[in-house]
């Protein structure tokens, strides 16, 4: 049945960067279409708040604070989230971080590393836990496999001034997707969203007046994404409606002219 696609019954799902924006949004979209839920970020009260509305769903769901740069972060997220469920289905690496600068020069070392280490750190180690994880066979030898979406961004591929380091880690997010895909094949697919400007939490420090304007001739659909337009593509990824679907890169960017 076409209707049973979408399904996420029985799943869990593990989402980075999951207290707020589009990370909140696959959140209660997955737990919809019937997922438990592991939001993970840096403040565990904000996550808490996400996980109870999961719970008000009728799913199952638990807050774990979680640093992305950090190694050891990842390995107890990835241990709490298999204790406490068994298994992980879905592994969304969605947490990100691009702070401002005023020059390239400026730049310090530290913020250099933050970026790479959120953006790009993170994913690789909690993807290589999780990954195992989902080829490894259980107690009767099955192997359960699973999915995993890497969260990029359109700086990946054309990084304002603004977005330079930001955007080579995104970049290499593309990059790691491609060999994650290959090295957990064929019982894990391994796919990216690389989202263009949503209008999240951090569109609240724009100037919206200049956006508007500059996005009736900078994208097709001439305008920033609404948070919940990302869910199409997410619960595609994560379901069975994209069982022959590994390796790829999916544009969700308003159409960029």
């Amino acid at each position: 049945m076409t209707t049973d696609l979408f399904s996420l019954a029985g799943k869990t799902a593990l989402i980075t960067g999951g207290s707020r924006g589009l990370g909140r949004e696959m959140a209660l979209a997955f737990a919809e279409h019937g997922a438990n839920i592991v939001v993970a970020s840096r403040k565990v009260e904000n996550c808490e708040t996400v996980a109870n509305e999961v719970r008000a769903l009728g799913r199952r769901a638990l807050a774990v604070g979680y640093h992305a740069a950090s190694w050891s972060d990842a390995e107890r997220l990835a241990a709490e989230s298999i204790t406490e469920f068994g298994h992980i289905d879905v592994l969304v690496n969605n947490a990100g971080m691009s702070p401002l600068y005023s020059s390239l020069v400026d730049v310090t070392e530290d913020l250099y590393d933050k970026v790479l280490g959120v953006n790009l750190k993170g994913p690789f180690r909690l993807s290589a836990l999780i990954g195992t994880h989902m080829i490894t066979p259980n107690e009767t030898g099955v192997i359960r496999g699973g999915s995993i979406i890497n969260v990029s961004s359109i700086a990946s591929t054309r990084p304002s001034p603004n977005e330079v380091v930001y955007g080579a880690a995104k970049a290499a997010v593309n990059n790691l997707t491609m060999g994650l895909a290959r090295t957990y094949a064929p019982h894990v697919r391994v796919n990216c969203i690389v989202p263009g400007p949503f209008l999240t939490d951090i569109s609240k420090a724009w100037d919206m007046d200049r956006f508007n304007e500059g996005a009736r001739t900078a994208y097709m659909l001439q305008r920033g994404g609404e948070p919940h337009e990302i869910v199409g593509a997410a619960l595609y990824l994560a379901s069975n409606a994209s069982s022959y679907t590994t390796g790829t890169l999916l544009p969700v960017d308003g159409g960029p002219r």
